[in-house]
Order: C-alpha cells, then structure tokens, then sequence
C-alpha cells in the first residue's frame, strides 16, 4: 500500500498518476491525486471524472514505464 507522503507528494506537485489494477495495460486509471483515506484514494481522470479506487493497487507516476502486477506476484512467491 502507497504510504500518506507519497500520496501527498503527488497531490502537492500535480504530477499525473498511472493505477495498475491488473494485467491489461487498457485498465489503468490515469490522473492527479485528488484525497485518500486509509483503504481508498481519489483520482481525477482527463475527463475530470473522480474515481475513487484501492491504496493497495500499484500507484506510480504516469511518466514511468509501466509495472506489470504479474510479474510481482511471481517475485513474491519465489521468495
């Protein structure tokens, strides 16, 4: 789960935001932090939409290269 710092990081700087859900690149959420509470964050898509989603999907900043979920669950496991 993405710690308060970090979401206010992203919040205070504007920087926009990927959400990896699961392994299709097409569900990601992209937007700016918005809020949060302990279990969920906000995020304002393009559209100006708010969806509130899960603190424990992947949230990293949408510059980035992509982290593909799967591959985590099977470094997890290895170890």
């Amino acid at each position: 789960m993405i710690d308060d710092a970090q979401l206010n990081a992203y919040r205070i700087s504007g920087e926009k935001v990927r959400v990896v859900r699961d392994g299709l690149k097409e569900n990601d959420i992209r937007g700016i932090v918005v809020a949060w509470d302990d279990t969920h964050v906000l995020i304002r898509r393009p559209n100006r939409n708010v969806v509130k989603l899960d603190r424990n999907y992947i949230i990293q900043p949408s510059k980035e290269e992509r982290i593909d979920p799967l591959s985590l669950d099977e470094l997890k496991s290895e170890n």
